[in-house]
Formats: structure tokens, sequence, C-alpha cells
């Protein structure tokens, strides 16, 4: 099936199971979906089974999104508590369309325990609630990781919300990574779990064999200490001064333990100019992506780093934040910046990703799908540098084999289905649901944001000019607060005579606050944040992530 097929398919408004090799333009078809919907202000759940592959959409965990946290079952008292929690009910009363991205990785019990949550909030019997219901994913990647779970674990297509939906199949057959006939050939033989001695030859010929036009690859491991050793080599190798950036926390410690585990970015982060790093977070406005390489070029003024990406765009780096909430209320929350160093990555941490050179061992291989998710990972058998692999790698799951033959039918025939109408009759019916998921009314802000040519930060000045409390135009821009305020200091760094007055934000401290935070920097003798919030921490100020980067803003008064 072609990703416009698919699409096309997407539109109409039936469920769907988004499926396809690795590189296939599965999130690409994903986007496109959301950017349509959000064009008619229809509100879609952008979801993933994991936190790194949540952060591939800019969306969060199914887990966190529907309230299911880490249950494992749900009791009827349970659904009683959830449904006693404000937030969640107008996160269902608003949401059309449900996108579960890598759904692979979801296990099939987890997957009926959201369904229940949504017909519950929904008050509909029908599967989801009524909502449109998108899977996407790859059955022949990594599968659900199992720790001890006290229900056996399946597969995600054999959940009775599977069966209960019905979702089209839409198997995209384009290949969109890798443009190499043989290596796609390679590809497809592990896919269909008929490796010959001729595949294991072409892959033999990349043992020990550097990339054709790169010096240095992104390193590929299957465990995490061997990505450790290798980053902590190369980074040591560097003349010059580290910088250090320790990640902040607050809230729960157990759920900010959880966030840790999840998030790609390390609780030290130690940089030095040079330093090869990667992004681990989709930027709100597409500054970067998860996954976007760099170099550290510089330090600024405020001791963040300046990277320098591979087609020479400079990105001032800020620290972001990843959060659970339950209740509409922030109950755990991590702080760092979105880069961790990457001349070595982990399997694992690579799902997803496009890599244009690789060096890769998969000799300790210990699972099905492993070394086709890392080998799909290059463009091309020319960027690939094979360090070994054992007999696991190259071996896929049985049971998907067999069910990627009928996922293949059922999505021919869908494309069938989908010729037999003409694009007028397309047209008409994507019309027809659309409307019947289309609010009354649009926001208007962000029509108004749409019709204007000004830039995001031009946006932003305008509403500090007009002196809109921060708060506000977060909410009216839909984006955070600390998005805002990276703004206002890009302006200040940038083009400070052209930067709006926002002396009024000072009512945004209360009492004495500011000024406390004013006197920590001082004392500190740092515009770095950590620091600051270390040291307001011991003075037992309650320092606030957030009103510490606002107070920054008023260092050079």
């Amino acid at each position: 099936m072609l990703q416009s097929e698919a699409l096309d398919i997407l539109k109409l408004g039936k469920n769907v199971f988004l499926t396809g090799p690795a590189g296939s333009g599965k999130t690409h078809v994903l986007n496109e979906y959301v950017r349509y919907l959000k064009s008619h202000a229809i509100d879609v759940a952008v979801t993933a089974s994991t936190g790194i592959a949540a952060t591939h959409l800019g969306g969060q965990t199914i887990h966190s999104w529907s309230g299911l946290g880490v249950r494992d079952t749900l009791t009827d008292y349970d659904i009683d508590d959830l449904m006693q929690r404000a937030y969640l009910y107008k996160r269902f009363e608003r949401t059309k369309v449900l996108i579960i991205d890598e759904v692979s990785m979801l296990h099939h019990y987890r997957l009926d325990l959201i369904e229940w949550i949504c017909r519950q909030f929904k008050r509909d019997e029908k599967p989801f609630g009524g909502m449109q219901v998108v899977f996407c994913g790859d059955f022949f990647q990594l599968p659900p990781v199992t720790r001890g779970e006290i229900v056996e674990s399946e597969f995600a297509y054999k959940a009775e919300a599977w069966l209960r939906a019905r979702p089209t199949i839409c198997y995209l057959s384009e290949q969109h990574r890798q443009k190499d006939a043989e290596y796609v050939s390679i590809l497809n033989d592990i896919r269909a779990n008929t490796v010959s001695k001729k595949t294991i030859d072409v892959l033999y010929s990349r043992l020990n064999k550097d990339p054709d036009y790169v010096t240095e690859p992104t390193k590929l491991f299957t465990h995490n200490i061997d990505v450790d050793v290798i980053n902590n080599r190369h980074l040591d190798v560097i003349e010059g001064e580290p910088q250090e950036y320790n990640m902040m926390w607050k809230g729960s410690q157990h759920l900010a333990d959880t966030l840790k585990k999840s998030c790609l970015s390390p609780e030290k982060l130690v940089l030095k100019v040079g330093a090869r790093v990667m992004f681990t977070k989709n930027h709100m406005e597409g500054t970067y992506v998860n996954g976007t390489l760099g170099v550290v070029h510089k330090f600024n003024s405020f001791n963040e780093p300046v990277v320098r990406t591979a087609n020479g765009t400079m990105i001032d780096v800020t620290p972001v934040s990843w959060q659970i909430e339950e209740e509409g209320k922030v109950k755990a929350e991590i702080t760092q910046f979105p880069l961790r160093l990457a001349w070595a990555i982990t399997v694992h941490k690579s799902q997803g990703m496009s890599l244009d050179a690789m060096e890769v061992d998969l000799s300790k291989s210990f699972v099905h799908g492993m070394g086709y998710v890392a080998l799909s990972r290059v463009r091309s058998l020319a960027g690939m540098k094979l360090l070994g692999f054992n007999e696991k790698a190259l071996q896929v799951d049985p049971e998907v084999l067999e069910k990627d033959v009928l996922f293949r039918h059922e999505s021919e025939d869908a494309v069938d289905d989908l010729k037999k109408l003409s694009r007028g009759e397309i047209t008409e019916k994507q019309a027809r649901y659309l409307k019947s998921i289309e609010p009354e009314e649009k926001t208007k802000i962000k029509r108004k944001e749409k019709a204007s040519k000004k830039s995001t930060e031009e946006i932003t000045a305008d509403m500090v000019r007009d002196e809109i409390p921060l708060d506000e135009i977060a909410e009216a821009r839909a984006l955070k607060a600390e998005t805002i305020v990276s703004h206002i200091e890009k302006m200040l760094l940038d083009n400070p005579s052209q930067c709006p007055d926002f002396a009024y934000l000072r009512r945004e401290f209360k009492r004495s606050e500011l000024d406390d935070i004013l006197k920590a920097f001082s004392d500190a003798k740092t515009k770095t944040l950590a620091p600051v919030y270390n040291l307001l921490a011991q003075r037992k100020k309650k320092p606030n992530y957030l009103k510490i980067r606002l107070a920054r803003l008023f260092l050079e008064e």
C-alpha cells in the first residue's frame, strides 16, 4: 500500500493498523494525519507504548494518557477512582482520534485495559468508546518487555480490544530509508525468515569494514554498558573543560525514577566543545527531533550548549521537562538538556531513527527482532561497519512471520476496496467523517496564527507587548511556559534591541522570590540553572525551575 492510500483510509475515519518494514514511512503518515486533524481543530491523542517511542511524535505514553499508569490489572474500584479525575474526563471528552504508536511493544492485556477505560469515560460501548483508533508499529521489531508481569503476555493483536476494533490493515510497501536494492533485499530476507548463505556472505562483506563515506559512524550495541564505555572514552580524549549538567527532579521519587528510566538524556550529562551529541526529544516547534545528530560548537553566555547539526544549523539548546500528571497536577517532573553523547547508542534506543552510517555489534543479541531493528537503521550497506553477529540476531518470531502474511493479504484487500471508489466518492466520505467529529468553533488564536506569517518568537513578542500573563500566553499558544521563556531568551541573545519590554513578568513572582533567586545566581557565580536550583534547595526556598529560568531574564538589569 502507498502512503497516499493509507492516508486516504485514515481520513475516512476507519480504525487502522498502520504497519510495514522499517523505513517505509509509518511515522511520516501519522504526522501527516495529525497535521490534517489539527488543521481542522480536531483533538487527537498522540501516544505510544514507550516513553522513547512517544518522543518521536511529540506525544506521551498511552499508559499516562489513559490513566492506566503502571497497573497490570484494573478493578471496578480502580475505574471508579479514575472516573473521579476531572482532567481525565476533559481529556476523553475532547478526544476524537486515538493514536497508539509502537503497538508491537504493548502487552495484549494492557490494550484491553486501555480500551475498557475508553468505553467507561466515553460512556459508549463501541470499541474504544467510539473514537477512531490508529495502531501503528511493526511486530518484527522489538517485542513487549516482560519483567515478571502477573498476566501471561501476548502480542497486541491477540487482545480482545484489537478484535473488537477490527482495524483495516494498511501495510506500507514504499521504502524511504534504504535506496540500496541489495541492502533492501537483505532486510527482506531477514523479515521473511529466508536468510541464505548469500545473505550472510553479503553481511560478512561489511565485517570490520569502515563506512565508505563517513569517517565516524554512530556505534550501536545491544547493552548499555558497552555504550557507556565507548562514549566516555571518546569524551576523555577531547581537550578542554567539561561542563556538567545534573538532571533536576521534583515530586514523587518513585514516579521520577520511572521518568528517568524512559528518558534518553542521562541524569548526569557531561559535555565538551567537540562532543558528538544526539537530541533526545522532539522540539515543540520542529527545530530538532529525537535522533538529530550534531557536535557541541560552544557554550553560550548562559553556559548552555550550542550544537551544530549535520546540516550546519546552530541550535542554542535549553533544558526541557518530562512530566507525569495525575488529576491535572504534575506528580513528578525531571528536567535536563535534551541531549546525550552519541558516539554510541543502544539498539533499543535507536528504534525509529535513520542513520547515514553506523558501526554495529550484534554478537550479544538476545531477543527476536533485535538484529532487524539494528540493521534497518542505516540507509545503505555501504554505510555499515559490522563487528559481528550471533544466530539470534538474524531470527524473527515464527508467530509474527505467520501473522505478517495475513496482514499483507488484508492490506491488499483494503487497497482493492479503496480503488472501487472514485476520487469524488472518497472526498465526499472523508468530508462527511470530518464533519461528524469537527467542533463547531475552531480555536480563534490558532486560526489567527496560521494566517500570520510571523515567526513563533514574533508572535510571543506581540503577546508580551500586550502584557499578557505567562500562563495565558502558554495556554493560548498551546505551548509550555518554559517554551515562551525560551522565546524571550532567544530574542535577548539574538536581537536585544527588538526584544519587547518584559518587566511586567516580575508579577509572576511572590514577594521576595525574585530577589532570592537573583541572589542565588550571584552567590553561585553562574548563569547555569542547576547550581542555582541546588543552592535554593539548600536554603529551603522551594526552588521552581520555571521561576529560576524566568528570573534569569532579569540578571542584566
